[in-house]
């Protein structure tokens, strides 16, 4: 007869300010920045909401704890995201040529990348907002997937193909990512 493995259980702990519902698997967070929300499914991890903090519950066994670890880890981006807002900060480098980046709609133009003469584009996701000041670009929003996919998506656009990369080192390159106060 096989022993039955004993429960693992973490808790995280609310801030005040900060509200959470759960309807069924969805997890809704409200706070001072806004509300966001996430689908949060494993049939081995449970969770149970108390006053002020959320308490989750799975088998001892290695994968269950590596998911249940990883819902943390989202909601407590999710919590972060609504109080204090995450930040990126991107360098626009133009070694050889002058490169001119504008907002249009949820659109970052890249125009002049190495001297080409159509325009480069990049997708900003909804929920974003985008400040150029001169050769910096700052990205702001509740949501840290939104924000590092943005981000990730200038990184992207101006990525060098088919020339010596030690010598042409143009391009938007992401310098800080974190919290507002970073």
């Amino acid at each position: 007869m096989k022993k039955k493995k004993p429960l693992l259980t973490r808790t995280l702990q609310i801030p005040e300010g900060v509200s959470v519902e759960v309807d069924g698997t969805v997890f809704r967070i409200k706070g001072p920045k806004g509300e966001l929300s996430k689908i949060l499914k494993h049939p081995t991890v449970s969770h149970e909401i108390e006053s002020n903090s959320i308490k989750m519950t799975c088998p001892n066994l290695k994968n269950s704890k590596r998911i249940m670890n990883t819902f943390i880890a989202h909601i407590r981006n999710l919590i972060r995201g609504v109080t204090d807002g995450f930040t990126y900060k991107l360098k626009i480098c133009s070694g050889h040529f002058p490169m001119n980046v504008s907002k249009e709609g949820n659109k970052i133009i890249i125009k002049n990348f190495l001297g080409e003469k159509v325009p480069r584009s990049a997708k900003i996701l909804e929920g974003v907002n985008v400040e150029i000041n001169q050769s910096m670009i700052e990205l702001k929003g509740t949501s840290i997937e939104l924000v590092g996919q943005s981000a990730a998506n200038l990184e992207q656009a101006t990525k060098v193909r088919n020339r010596d990369r030690r010598r042409f080192q143009d391009g938007i390159f992401i310098v800080s990512k974190g919290g507002e106060a970073s």
